[in-house]
């Protein structure tokens, strides 16, 4: 897990370093991040103004320059372009159905005058939220025994019993994962981007500058 971790922190100090680059993110920024953390912030350059969106839940002191209201990605409860920038970072894909899918597009890109929205790309040979090679490009029917007899998720994470079963479960029944021509059909007026990992295209970036 300790190498997993390290990894992960590298690819988002990278992608965030970018983010502040291309989008030329400042302290005066005002940022929206739906389904964000005070963490990916941290890995950040500057510290914009940012507010979080996500469900309600415990978290810890945020820092001065973040704010943190409850809320759905899919029915944002801000006017029209409130923010300079909507980001989002591997939350798409976890929304739900394709109708779920293209209502977060559409808030993303009401709320935001301009966003970037990062998601994993399907056609990864590796399935990014269970570490399992291939399985996410069997049917759903396949997958299921495949996933319930042991992935290298469980073996990194430890979760207890009840959190296999929930994660499993929301992995099957939620997560839709995203090609690059399905996520330029929800972003119609973004420029899709590839993040490489060894030539390969990890994770696809729809932005609108």
């Amino acid at each position: 897990m300790w190498l997993v971790s390290r990894i992960s922190q590298s690819f988002r100090k990278r992608r965030m370093r970018r983010f502040c680059e291309a989008m030329g993110v400042t302290a005066q920024t005002r940022i929206l991040d739906v389904g964000g953390s005070p963490e990916t912030w941290a890995y950040a350059p500057v510290q914009p103004r940012v507010t979080l969106l996500n469900i309600p839940m415990s978290i810890p002191k945020l820092p001065a320059y973040v704010d943190w209201v409850a809320g759905d990605g899919c029915e944002l409860p801000f006017a029209d372009q409130t923010f300079d920038i909507v980001f989002s970072n591997s939350v798409i894909e976890h929304v739900g159905d394709t109708a779920h899918q293209q209502a977060f597009a559409r808030e993303t890109a009401r709320v935001g005058k301009r966003y970037f929205v990062q998601t994993p790309n399907r056609g990864f040979p590796l399935e990014q939220h269970l570490f399992f090679p291939l399985v996410h490009w069997l049917p759903k029917s396949w997958q299921s025994p495949i996933i319930h007899t042991i992935t290298p998720w469980e073996l990194l994470a430890k979760p207890t019993p009840d959190q296999r079963e929930f994660y499993l479960r929301h992995y099957l029944e939620d997560i839709l994962l995203l090609s690059a021509n399905e996520l330029r059909a929800l972003f119609p007026d973004a420029q899709v981007h590839r993040e490489r990992v060894l030539g390969l295209a990890k994770s696809l970036v729809a932005s609108r500058r």
